[in-house]
């Protein structure tokens, strides 16, 4: 899952950052309204978390110049404003949740474990397929119930497949929600990340779960018509 952090407090927003990639997260961080317009412009995010009172550009309304093109991508306000009518804004507005400061960094990262869970229509902590499970929460993969060693990167790509089970995901589509801005959208580095997860699974499982269709690309569960 890809985050964007858009806070101007340099110290909050990097510990934010800090935080939410250490819980297995791609973190982007800005710390001011223009840049965060652009990069919104440019990017395409799972989840943006916004401060509200920015330079250049307010936070409302880099909220209100995102909705205008783009319903999916969840907000999670964090703001010092805390009367109920900024609350009401601000959800009015299309945030999907809000935070006052101070807050615990354990329940921000509650709150975007929810909100990405919630993109996909995905209730449970643990997604599940074909004898295979991850603990969202954990950040801990399984097959057949044993524990799987797997990377950073293996985790991301394997949580993005079973949030998008039973239909083929693009090498793209995984670049944009698995990696960071720095990663080369033309490199290998996503096939050999999906060689070693798939060769770790199937020697658990005794088979590989993962299908690969040349022009559609990678899926778990379900059948390709």
């Amino acid at each position: 899952m890809r985050i964007l952090i858009v806070e101007d407090e340099k110290n909050l927003c990097d510990m934010i950052g800090k935080s939410l990639h250490d819980a297995g997260y791609e973190v982007d961080l800005c710390y001011d309204g223009e840049d965060a317009l652009e990069m919104i412009y440019a990017e395409k995010y799972d989840l943006i978390v916004l401060d509200l009172n920015l330079p250049g550009v307010d936070g409302m309304e880099i909220l209100r110049e995102l909705r205008k093109e783009n319903e999916e991508t969840k907000v999670l306000i964090l703001s010092a404003r805390s009367q109920i009518a900024d609350k009401v804004d601000g959800l009015d507005a299309g945030a999907n949740d809000y935070m006052e400061k101070p807050f615990h960094l354990q329940e921000l990262e509650a709150r975007v474990r929810s909100l990405t869970r919630r993109k996909f229509i995905q209730k449970n902590v643990c997604l599940e397929c074909d004898g295979v499970k991850f603990d969202t929460r954990e950040r801990m993969a399984y097959a057949n119930g044993e524990k799987v060693a797997l990377t950073r990167k293996e985790n991301g790509i394997l949580e993005y497949l079973l949030l998008n089970q039973g239909r083929p995901v693009s090498q793209e589509e995984l670049i944009e929600h698995v990696w960071d801005s720095s990663v080369d959208s033309f490199s290998g580095s996503i096939r050999v990340h999906m060689s070693s997860l798939r060769r770790k699974l199937k020697a658990t499982l005794g088979f590989d779960p993962i299908v690969n269709k040349i022009g559609e690309g990678y899926r778990i569960g379900g059948n390709f018509k």
